[in-house]
């Protein structure tokens, strides 16, 4: 009977470690999910919004492109004297226009830069669920087998993506580029 008794309390200890580590990677996964949609979010609008300025940067660009050829045909057709203030118009439009489109080109460009850098946070969180989800499947392999071998791999998955939820939440920069490449 004592042997029975240590053998229940042997499996209710293991038991209890699966279902300690389940619950911390589970709520781990679930900051992380939310953290990652509001990256994602972020991700979506400065995709637009760098989107939006290349296209008005274009437009702009059409723009300063028909008001020089404009220029130039009227220039020719028509003496100088005679379509001075048209000119004088033409000059002051390419004048905006040229000065808009390094601006335009540059909040473009940020918005890009901002882009990836939300990118390398996003990955991080998708490597994180990841190893968490595996993590959580292989502990609950431990509590099937009750063996202490899959509770160990399980913490070495959850630690590899709790790093992740920490690289993430915290800002750092650190990317999982080989998984990355094998999962992309």
């Amino acid at each position: 009977m004592e042997v029975e008794l240590s053998a229940e309390a042997k499996d209710k200890s293991l038991n209890r470690l699966v279902a300690i580590t389940v619950v911390v990677l589970s709520v781990a996964v679930g900051l992380g999910n939310i953290k990652d949609g509001n990256i994602v979010q972020g991700m979506a609008q400065a995709q637009a919004n760098s989107l939006d300025r290349w296209n008005e940067y274009q437009a702009t660009r059409t723009k300063l492109h028909i008001v020089e050829t404009a220029r130039t045909q009227l220039a020719a057709s028509a003496g100088p004297a005679r379509a001075a203030r048209a000119l004088a118009s033409f000059d002051a439009d390419t004048a905006k226009y040229r000065a808009e489109t390094p601006g335009l080109a540059q909040q473009a460009k940020n918005f890009s830069a901002q882009y990836d850098a939300l990118n390398v946070h996003d990955d991080q969180f998708d490597a994180a669920e990841a190893s968490l989800s595996t993590a959580i499947s292989i502990a609950a392999v431990a509590a099937l087998t009750e063996s202490m071998i899959p509770l160990v791999a399980a913490w070495a998955f959850g630690a590899f993506g709790l790093f992740f939820v920490f690289c993430g939440f915290l800002g750092w920069s650190f990317h999982p580029d080989v998984l990355s490449t094998i999962l992309g």
